[in-house]
């Protein structure tokens, strides 16, 4: 199974994923990132932060970026 990173990106600089995750394939990846910048975001918002304007990087073992989830990507809109 192959093993994806997952970066988060802000205006400061990266937080960096040196462990990685073995996930079936990028849509599972894709499903992963999702969930993690939910739970970010609801962390953040519970203290009064927004961070909406992060994303998460996915990279594979090589190092290559595979897909970029902007964190307002994983919610939906309303209203």
């Amino acid at each position: 199974m192959p093993r994806f990173y997952f970066n988060i990106l802000s205006e400061a600089g990266s937080l960096d994923d040196w462990e990685g995750t073995e996930l079936a394939d990028l849509d599972a990846a894709r499903i992963e990132a999702v969930r993690d910048a939910r739970a970010l975001m609801s962390s953040a918002v519970l203290l009064g932060y927004d961070i909406a304007s992060r994303s998460v990087e996915i990279r594979n073992e090589t190092g290559d970026i595979l897909l970029v989830l902007p964190f307002s990507e994983a919610v939906k809109r309303v209203g």
